[in-house]
């Protein structure tokens, strides 16, 4: 309890030490999480009179630009490999949890009643299943009207945090597809793919294209309206994607046990686990070399984590857990300015009391 006060006492102190302003807030990174990074610098643009400018490009490019210090923070669906946080002397913290759907364009089929396996999913990006008839996945949908048609696959074409995702939990149920592709942010696709960029684009990609499926973060079926599928879990129970589908994962995994984030969500176990769960991230430069523009990203995102709860659950998006969340304060805590001075601690000294 001390040290969640402490860390409280520390966030208190980063808000006040960075003036409020006019000035744009600016970041970029991953698509997925673009609902979320909306909704909190409409509610910070109302409560602060700052805007926001946040650039949807995918979480390659957004990692790219806040290594560059080109933006105040950078997005991703990836947790960074710890020799790439080094090299590039940045910080990351995650900001909510979410789960990529699979979605279709069939005619007749309603949203969440198509059932897909694991093993069957990855047959099907592989090139190995090309039509919706096909026996694997009728014996599947026995009461499903599965149309004669091609299967035409969406895939992003630009590095994407749910592309990365989407192909760890491939990798976990396909052994060949482990082989063969592996878990990362751009994938050597089949040839015949249909390929955009930004879960928007991916999204209206399935929308408009008759036999299409494709992965986009939950958030994007509601929006435009798409066709999700139920999935077979590790638990061999068939499950719809959902926030409480989403909870069940990130119950049973590290993240609410240790506080620990840096493990994929994929393919947890339990009876009620969404198998492609995932986190959305935020980075920082631990040195900065633009300290107001570092200042105005830092402000951004702790009044979003103490004031945009609602807002994650209406995107679709599940909190953090407190133990994670407070890992995630400290971690803001170690952000330095050029001058080696920590962003914000110059005031901790105005606090008159301590952790009782």
């Amino acid at each position: 309890m001390k040290y969640i006060y402490f860390v409280l006492l520390m966030t208190m102190a980063l808000l006040q030490a960075v003036p409020a302003s006019a000035q744009t807030v600016t970041g970029a990174g991953s698509s997925a999480a673009a609902p979320i990074y909306r909704s909190w610098a409409k509610a910070y643009a109302k409560a602060t009179g700052s805007a926001v400018d946040y650039d949807p490009v995918g979480s390659s490019a957004g990692m790219k630009k806040i290594q560059q210090q080109a933006v105040g923070f950078g997005a991703t669906d990836v947790y960074p490999a710890e020799k790439d946080l080094m090299e590039h002397g940045l910080l990351a913290l995650p900001v909510a949890i979410t789960g990529i759907s699979p979605i279709v364009n069939l005619p007749k089929v309603q949203n969440t009643q198509l059932r897909l396996t694991g093993d069957v999913l990855s047959r099907i990006f592989m090139g190995e299943i090309a039509r919706w008839n096909a026996a694997e996945i009728t014996a599947l949908n026995p009461d499903v009207p599965l149309p004669d048609l091609p299967i035409k696959v969406v895939v992003r074409a630009d590095g994407s945090g749910t592309t990365y995702n989407f192909a760890d939990y491939l990798g976990k149920v396909s052994p060949k597809w482990k082989t063969s592709y592996g878990a990362k942010t751009s994938i050597a696709w089949p040839t015949g793919v249909l390929a955009f960029k930004g879960s928007d684009g991916v999204a209206k990609g399935v929308r408009d294209t008759v036999g299409a499926i494709g992965y986009v973060d939950h958030g994007y079926v509601a929006e435009y309206g798409l066709t999700a599928v139920q999935m077979k879990n590790a638990d061999g129970s068939y499950v719809k994607p959902s926030i409480d589908a989403f909870k069940a994962a990130l119950a049973n995994s590290d993240w609410s046990a240790t506080g620990v984030f840096n493990s994929t969500l994929t393919q947890r176990p339990g009876k009620s686990v969404w198998p492609i769960t995932m986190g959305t991230f935020v980075v920082f430069p631990k040195v900065t070399q633009n300290p107001d523009q570092t200042a105005q990203a830092l402000r951004f995102i702790l009044w979003s984590f103490l004031n945009g709860d609602t807002l994650v659950q209406e995107n679709n998006f599940v909190r953090l857990p407190d133990r994670v969340q407070a890992s995630a304060f400290k971690i803001i805590t170690s952000i330095r300015d050029n001058q080696g001075k920590p962003l914000g601690m110059s005031l901790i000294s105005s606090f008159n009391h301590s952790p009782q």
